[in-house]
């Protein structure tokens, strides 16, 4: 007997009805709040402003010697933040949901973020340059333009537009709200982390989370985009699939019907030729004995000389012939 979650494992026979977020003005006024934010960051650590100085008494306290048993496991842990391993734990399971509903948005929406995340993100990272805890020169620096790439932090950002994707394409509100927690849990450790083992300053994870978030609430306007490139990608298929029917119809041999014999049939029919064969033997041992047999040809009279008596016919012969007397000649006077 089949329980709902295996169920819920097949395939559904038509793609479901699926409404893409839009951009509404309650998403319009976060999206606008939180890039306000984002450019404040950035700013008062152009500035060099108290929040630099935050960055350096956190650094200063070294929290990985304050509490070095869990050095361990957020080694790990912060793993959930690097793209690669991120990106294909979570392309699978997109990928099954878009195999399960006949549709390639999940995989499309992943693929945007995700290159909304690398322009963005990497833009600004080499743009400002700053250098990590660990490579700092000048106590109280802000450490900007000196050839690093870590601000914003790409962990922070990339844990926060990974797991929030999951979020984003929940098809229940429930189930948004669940996903939502999780990946605002899973992204807020991965940035406390890197300040825990020192790779980050505290404002590089503070921009990387209003990083991830902007792309999140940005990807509504991608929708349409995403819908025709769906739609194209379709159509290529069908051109494709249509092309390779009518490569193999051209191709296929013309298949002739045969009869299909049971074993009845099949009884009957050897049954016959082994009665013809046995015919068809005793035919040609037949004329083999005809073709070998000695030619008796009958006795045919000698004719007698002139003059002579025949002797008369044996009596095994048959009775004697009659003969007629020879026609009298013409009776001539003397």
């Amino acid at each position: 007997m089949r329980t709902d979650i295996f169920a819920r494992l097949d395939r559904e026979p038509e793609p479901p009805k699926i409404v893409a977020p839009r951009m509404s003005r309650h998403r319009a006024a976060l999206f606008g709040g939180t890039l306000a934010f984002y450019l404040a960051i950035v700013f008062a650590v152009l500035v060099t402003s108290w929040l630099v100085a935050l960055d350096w008494k956190v650094m200063l306290f070294r929290p990985y010697q304050q509490w070095p048993e869990l050095h361990a496991f957020l080694d790990y842990y912060v793993v959930l933040g690097q793209r690669g391993p991120t990106a294909v734990m979570v392309a699978c399971w997109l990928g099954w949901r878009s195999w399960r509903q006949h549709t390639l948005r999940p995989l499309l929406v992943l693929g945007t973020s995700l290159l909304l995340l690398n322009v963005t993100v990497g833009a600004v990272k080499l743009g400002l340059g700053r250098l990590g805890p660990h490579y700092a020169t000048q106590i109280g620096s802000a450490e900007m333009f000196a050839g690093g790439d870590i601000f914003p932090s790409g962990h922070t950002a990339n844990a926060v537009v990974t797991w929030g994707i999951l979020a984003y394409l929940a098809t229940t509100p429930r189930a948004r709200r669940y996903l939502s927690a999780v990946s605002a849990t899973v992204s807020l450790g991965v940035g406390l982390t890197t300040v825990y083992i020192g790779t980050h300053w505290l404002s590089d994870v503070v921009l990387g989370w209003a990083a991830g978030l902007l792309i999140l609430l940005a990807l509504p306007w991608f929708e349409p985009l995403i819908a025709r490139a769906e739609s194209w990608v379709f159509t290529v298929r069908e051109q494709w699939r249509a092309g390779r029917r009518a490569v193999r119809q051209v191709r296929a041999p013309e298949i002739v019907p045969q009869p299909v014999l049971l074993p009845q049939s099949i009884a009957a029919e050897g049954t016959a030729l082994t009665a013809g064969g046995s015919a068809a033997t005793a035919h040609l041992a037949t004329g083999a004995r005809a073709r070998h047999a000695p030619t008796v040809c009958p006795e045919r009279p000698q004719s007698a000389p002139a003059g002579t008596r025949r002797p008369p016919a044996h009596p095994e012969h048959g009775p004697r012939a009659a003969t007629s007397p020879a026609p009298a000649g013409p009776l001539t006077g003397g």
